[in-house]
């Protein structure tokens, strides 16, 4: 959608529109549609899950469905369906589907945008420095 095209505002966004290529989970960009949040709605198998990364901006996380090991900087916690977890801006964080089931979760970025910094892209300039 370039700048010039108007937001659409009042209309069902198929699910084919917002899912990842090669997989069943969704990305919603909130600005892309007229909202100031955005969304990831998971569908993981077990073992599968993000690295660690950080936003500049708080993250809420609340599971749906399975059960998940969340690490939030130093800490790690089991939150399984009808849990909510929030991360805090900055912190390191990223989960694994630790159940035998699908891990199903929605994550909503408190921006109409997704920011996100890589702990491998920040280690890696650390090495290149010498830290």
């Amino acid at each position: 959608m370039s700048a010039a095209e108007p937001v659409p505002r009042s209309r069902a966004i198929p699910a084919d529109a917002l899912r990842l290529p090669g997989s069943r989970t969704l990305k919603f960009v909130g600005r892309e549609h007229g909202s100031g949040v955005s969304f990831f709605l998971v569908d993981n198998d077990p073992g599968q899950g993000p690295a660690l990364h950080r936003h500049p901006y708080t993250e809420t996380w609340s599971v749906l469905a399975g059960t998940a090991s969340i690490t939030l900087g130093d800490e790690v916690v089991q939150a399984s369906a009808g849990h909510t977890v929030v991360v805090q801006p900055g912190t390191w964080h990223g989960f694994t589907n630790t159940g035998e089931d699908v891990l199903r979760m929605i994550c909503i970025h408190a921006s109409d945008v997704m920011i996100q910094e890589e702990w491998s892209d920040v280690a890696g300039r650390d090495e290149e420095a010498g830290a």
